[in-house]
C-alpha cells in the first residue's frame, strides 16, 4: 500500500515529469537556492496560496541537475499514511531505491502537521541524516506550539497571493507598451478577483466559496472544536468588513455577544490560518497595546466574496501592504491622524485616486522618514523602485 502510494505521488521515478504549473519565480528562486543549505525550508501561507505548487516547480528545477530517484514527494494528509510516521515513509522510499543513509536525499512533506510528531521527526532527520528537507504547512499556530525543538534548523517561506504581475501571468495577459492604457483596467479586475491561484485561472466563484467554508471549518471550528460554527462566520464577516481599518476585539465581542477573551481567541484563529494579516500602530508597547490593531484581509478576493466588491480605497491599502510586508511596516497615529504606513526608512500613505487632507499632509511631511505617496496604478506598480530609489538616496 504505502510503495504504491510513494509511486503515485513521485510519477519522475518512472519517466518524465512537467508540472505544466505556472511559475512564481521570486519563490521559486529563494527555495531553490536553499537546496544546498544546510536548514529545513518551511513554506506556509494561506490554503490554497499555491504553496503545493512550489513545491512540484521546485522538483522540476532540481530533477535537471539530480537523479530522479533521490527526490520524493507525498503528501502527509494522503488516506493510507496514517499509521506510518515520517520515518517510515522514508526508510520505505530508501528501501524502493536501495539508497544507503550516506545518500544525499531530497524530501518534500506537503500537510506536516498531520503528523503530530513532526517536529521531533524533522529535529533527528536534521540532526542525523544527509536530507535537504522541506515542508509545507497552513496553520501556523500549531507550528508554533511545536516548534520549539525545532529553533534555528527552520527557514521560514511565507507564500502570499498573487502579485499584478503574476495575475496577468497567469491569466496569459501581455500588456504592450502602445496598449498601457489597459493596465488599470486589468488591475480593477486584480483588486476584484484577487490572488488565490486556481480562482485566477478558473473565475468560478464556487471555488471561493468552498474554500472559505475549508477554512472556516476545518482549519478553525474543527481544530479547535467550537460548538457554534454561525458565531465564526458571523466574526469572520466583522473581520473582512474591517479590512484596512483597525479592528477592536473588545467592539467585535460587543457586537456578538460574547467575551473580550473568546473574541481575542477568535482573533488569533484567523490570523493563524493567515485570513487576516494584524499591524500593530507604531509607538512605545504601552500605545501598542492600548491601540487597535488594523487588519488586512489575507486575500482581497475573499474579501470581496464577503463584503461585496466595495471601497476600492481599502483594497487598494491591502494589496500595498503585501507589498511591504516584508518591511514589517506598523501605522502611524497622532492627534486623531492617521498614516497608513511607516517602516524603519519610509513613510507610506495610500490614496486611490484620492488626495491628503490638509492636516494629513502636514504631518505626513513633518515626519522623518523617505516618503512615498502611493495614489494610483503607476504608483503602486513602480512602488519596489521608489524604496530602493529611497534607500539608495539613504546611502
Amino acid at each position: 500500500m504505502i510503495k504504491d502510494l510513494l509511486f503515485q505521488y513521485n510519477p519522475w521515478w518512472e519517466g518524465n515529469f512537467s508540472s505544466h504549473l505556472n511559475n512564481r519565480s521570486e519563490y521559486q528562486s529563494h527555495l531553490y537556492q536553499a537546496k544546498d543549505r544546510k536548514s529545513i525550508e518551511m513554506i506556509t501561507g494561506l490554503r490554497r496560496v499555491g504553496k503545493t505548487a512550489l513545491m512540484k516547480l521546485v522538483i522540476e528545477e532540481l530533477l535537471s541537475e539530480h537523479d530522479a530517484d533521490k527526490i520524493l514527494y507525498i503528501s502527509l494528509d494522503a488516506y493510507g499514511l496514517e499509521k506510518y510516521s515520517i520515518h517510515e515513509i522514508v526508510d520505505e522510499f530508501r528501501k524502493i531505491h536501495k539508497h544507503s543513509r550516506a545518500t544525499k536525499l531530497y524530501l518534500f512533506l506537503d500537510e506536516v502537521l498531520f503528523k503530530i510528531t513532526y517536529s521531533q521527526e524533522l529535529k533527528n532527520f536534521y540532526d542525523n541524516e544527509n536530507l535537504k528537507i522541506y515542508v509545507s504547512a497552513s496553520q501556523a499556530g500549531l507550528m508554533k506550539d511545536q516548534r520549539g525543538l525545532l529553533t534555528g534548523r527552520v527557514r521560514l517561506h511565507e507564500i502570499l497571493p498573487l502579485k499584478f504581475s503574476e495575475y496577468l501571468n497567469f491569466k496569459n495577459i501581455i500588456i504592450k507598451p502602445s496598449e498601457s492604457y489597459l493596465l488599470e483596467k486589468y488591475f480593477e479586475d486584480y483588486l476584484k478577483t484577487g490572488g488565490i491561484p486556481e480562482y485566477v485561472l478558473t473565475g468560478d466563484i464556487g471555488y471561493i466559496e468552498e474554500l472559505c467554508d475549508n477554512l472556516l471549518y476545518k482549519d478553525i471550528i474543527a481544530i479547535h472544536n467550537i460548538k457554534d460554527a454561525r458565531l465564526i462566520r458571523d466574526y469572520f464577516k466583522l473581520l473582512m468588513e474591517r479590512s484596512g481599518k483597525q479592528a477592536s476585539v473588545t467592539k467585535m465581542a460587543n457586537i456578538l455577544g460574547i467575551s473580550r477573551d473568546t473574541s481575542s481567541r477568535y482573533f488569533g484563529y484567523f490570523q493563524d490560518t493567515y485570513l487576516i494579516h494584524p499591524l500593530e500602530r507604531c509607538g512605545k508597547i504601552n500605545e501598542r497595546r492600548r491601540s487597535g490593531k488594523k487588519i488586512y484581509a489575507g486575500d482581497v478576493g475573499i474579501r470581496n466574496m464577503v463584503t461585496g466588491f466595495r471601497d476600492k480605497g481599502s483594497l487598494f491599502e491591502n494589496l500595498v501592504y503585501f507589498e511591504i510586508k516584508h518591511l514589517s511596516p506598523c501605522y502611524f497615529y497622532q492627534d486623531g491622524i492617521e498614516i497608513d504606513f511607516k517602516t524603519a526608512d519610509h513613510l507610506i500613505e495610500v490614496k486611490f485616486n484620492s488626495e491628503m487632507t490638509p492636516k494629513q499632509e502636514q504631518l505626513f511631511n513633518s515626519l522623518q522618514g523617505k516618503k512615498i505617496l502611493v495614489d494610483s496604478v503607476d504608483g503602486f506598480l513602480n512602488l519596489k523602485d521608489k524604496l530602493i530609489s529611497a534607500e539608495v538616496a539613504e546611502i
